[in-house]
């Protein structure tokens, strides 16, 4: 097992070391520790369940971040941004 871990371990430190610009890490690091922990304690898979957070809490974030930019959209409101009801 060690043997498999150790290449993948460099390979990602690796390419972390090589990505050309900073990465957004907004939810997945929150997400991986919450599903590491989880995972550990259902069968001993706390590297399947940090990936897994991982995802889904990027997922969330990204979620959130979409609620904040379009606030009109995100209230239900049902009208369509610039429209407005004028009588002529």
């Amino acid at each position: 097992m060690k043997s498999i871990l150790m290449p993948a371990a460099l390979a990602l430190a690796l390419a972390a070391w090589l990505t050309p610009a900073p990465v957004q890490a907004a939810g997945c690091l929150k997400g991986a520790a919450v599903g590491g922990v989880a995972g550990h304690f259902a069968g001993h898979h706390g590297l399947l369940g940090a990936g897994a957070g991982c995802i889904i809490g990027r997922h969330e974030a990204n979620k959130h971040a979409r609620e904040r930019a379009e606030p009109d959209r995100a209230s239900g409101n049902g009208s369509a941004s610039g429209y407005t009801s004028r009588e002529r």
